[in-house]
């Protein structure tokens, strides 16, 4: 009889403890989800914020720019480059399909070789070889067009279209409009860390200013894809590879560790382009 009394405290009881257990397993399945959860936001990589719109996204490896028989090149032109004694060059120069009479370079301002599509170029130095600079001006359209069609920037607009006094990290970057650079600029990375900058409109350098690359960053790896005229104030210095749909100018005594590729004409007064290895 007192078991049987006892059988309906017991179920009570048990009631209780399974509940409880119940609740104990809720709240411990809970806190793991949400630890899990906070574990894959603290180990994802955000590389950049998109300014314009404050979008995080993450940066992947960008493929180099091929530049093909163009990237053999320390200027290569299509109307010509003009110069004012005494520029230093280092690396080979052309120009084509304009006649190499358009080459106003001297033969005593380049350590290389200068091509030109006929036989009116510098002389007693110029090579005469049409066929090399066609595929050369091939090779730097194409290099223009890949550059300039790489879609989903991992910055878009950075800095309003300002960025003096920046550390540029790598990856893609878009302006939609002119880019100034008035001030001291960073660009930071590793030796295989791939930069393109992406200009719907001018590219100005003020004078006096300097581009600096830290961690490693190589100037061949970097490509200023530029819709309009690129200016490079004096005294000012310049770092990558400039693939120009209209002229780049470079004002004197400007210098530039890369390349001038332009679509039109390229200005020196008195300079120093040393072509990056």
């Amino acid at each position: 009889m007192k078991f049987k009394n006892a059988l309906p405290t017991l179920a009570i009881l048990l009631v209780v403890f399974m509940s409880s257990c119940n609740n104990e397993m809720d709240e411990d399945l809970t806190t793991n989800m949400s630890a899990v959860g906070k574990s894959d936001n603290s180990t994802s990589e955000i590389n950049a914020v998109n300014e314009t719109y404050n979008i995080e996204t993450k940066i992947g490896s960008l493929a180099v720019v091929n530049l093909g028989i163009a990237g053999d090149f320390a200027i290569l032109s299509k109307t010509g480059i003009t110069d004012v004694y005494k520029s230093a060059i280092t690396g080979d120069i052309g120009s084509s399909p304009i006649t190499g009479a358009a080459i106003l370079v001297r033969c005593t301002e380049v350590v290389g070789t200068i091509y030109t599509v006929d036989a009116a170029g510098p002389l007693p130095c110029s090579v005469t070889n049409a066929t090399r600079l066609t595929t050369a001006i091939g090779d730097m359209q194409t290099a223009y067009t890949d550059a300039a069609g790489r879609t989903n920037p991992d910055f878009l607009n950075l800095g309003a279209g300002n960025i003096g006094g920046k550390t540029l990290t790598p990856g893609l970057y878009k302006w939609t409009t002119a880019l100034n650079i008035p001030t001291d600029i960073t660009i930071s990375g590793s030796p295989t860390d791939v930069f393109i900058f992406q200009v719907a409109g001018t590219l100005k350098l003020s004078s006096a200013v300097r581009m600096t690359l830290t961690g490693g960053v190589q100037a061949k790896n970097i490509f200023w894809v530029v819709s309009d005229a690129v200016t490079c104030g004096t005294t000012s210095h310049f770092e990558g590879n400039i693939l120009g749909m209209t002229g780049i100018n470079l004002q004197t005594e400007a210098t530039i560790n890369g390349r001038l590729l332009a679509q039109t004409a390229v200005t020196l007064q008195m300079n120093a382009v040393t072509q990056p290895q």
